[in-house]
């Protein structure tokens, strides 16, 4: 089994959830960390990695020699 998918989607679970909340979000809890949000920084980053790490793991799966 090729652990890139069960990595991959678990990332982009994350990251989408974490996008979601970054944009509709309350964004007054942004104030400590100088009016950046963080949540939508960090979940479009992760849900690009999940992308990215699933992408590969199809690939690798549609390349892969039959046996």
């Amino acid at each position: 089994m090729d652990l890139r998918l069960p990595i991959g989607s678990l990332f982009g679970i994350f990251g989408l959830i974490l996008t979601i909340y970054g944009l509709v979000g309350p964004k007054d809890i942004y104030e400590q960390s100088l009016g950046i949000n963080i949540n939508l920084i960090w979940g479009s980053v992760m849900l690009v990695f999940g992308i990215v790490f699933v992408v590969f793991a199809l690939r690798a799966r549609v390349h892969a020699p039959s046996e």
